[in-house]
């Protein structure tokens, strides 16, 4: 329940999207149908979530989710610490997958990789943004030729890509990003191991420190609305 609400707060999910259905949702998220039925229930009673019967019927994202559901947000519902530390994590992981992969990447995965990067340069909105953000950072794992770091990447991106969205909607930081990409793809193109890794972690904690910056203007926010 928590990786679909992060989804629909976040905006990576849009008012009246249609989600997967149960089975789809089970397979997905690889719990139970249960455990999803009673997941689209919670939603429901937040009023994020709506159900529509017939023949186009499912279950569909609520409109205006920012006025009624605030203190749904998931960053007024984790602390500043949490965020660090799983910045702190992402970064450990991905800093080790650019030493691997500055030594391990072909000619064909580098020019992937580039690609990948001007895709993430060239996206316009904060979900496209987040999502070619995500699609380079699995990339890099997955080039670091390691299936132990990459399932770990792959699993901190469940939880990390929901919340990056909120921060892609600043275009002077998605340019300060692009840049630090840049300087990651310019250290693998030399196989500078040490160098991939400081980009990738400069790029991980400098998200990790607007997360945390996020969720205190959030937090005030909140404060300023029960005065």
């Amino acid at each position: 329940m928590t990786r679909l609400a992060n989804a629909i707060m976040t905006g990576l999910l849009q008012a009246h999207e249609q989600l997967p259905n149960e089975a789809e949702l089970a397979k997905m998220l690889g719990v139970s149908h249960i455990t999803v039925r009673e997941a689209l229930n919670t939603l429901r009673a937040k009023e994020l979530i709506y159900t529509s019967r017939g023949r186009h019927g499912g279950s569909f994202v609520c409109d205006n989710i920012e006025n009624r559901a605030h203190n749904y947000h998931p960053l007024h519902l984790l602390s500043s610490d949490y965020l660090l530390d799983l910045g702190e994590m992402h970064c450990a992981v991905l800093a080790h997958s650019a030493r691997l992969a500055a030594k391990r990447m072909s000619q064909t995965e580098h020019l992937t990789f580039s690609s990948f990067i001007d895709e993430f340069q060239q996206a316009s909105s904060a979900e496209s943004r987040a999502q070619a953000d995500m699609r380079c950072l699995l990339f890099l794992s997955a080039s670091s030729q390691s299936a132990r770091l990459a399932n770990c990447e792959l699993t901190l991106q469940t939880e990390w890509a929901s919340f990056i969205a909120l921060l892609y909607g600043d275009d002077t930081l998605h340019q300060q990003c692009v840049q630090l990409y840049q300087e990651l793809l310019e250290a693998l193109s030399h196989q500078d191991t040490e160098a991939a890794a400081k980009a990738v972690s400069d790029l991980i904690l400098f998200l990790a420190e607007q997360l945390v910056d996020c969720k205190l203007n959030t937090t005030a926010s909140s404060s300023g609305r029960t005065l």
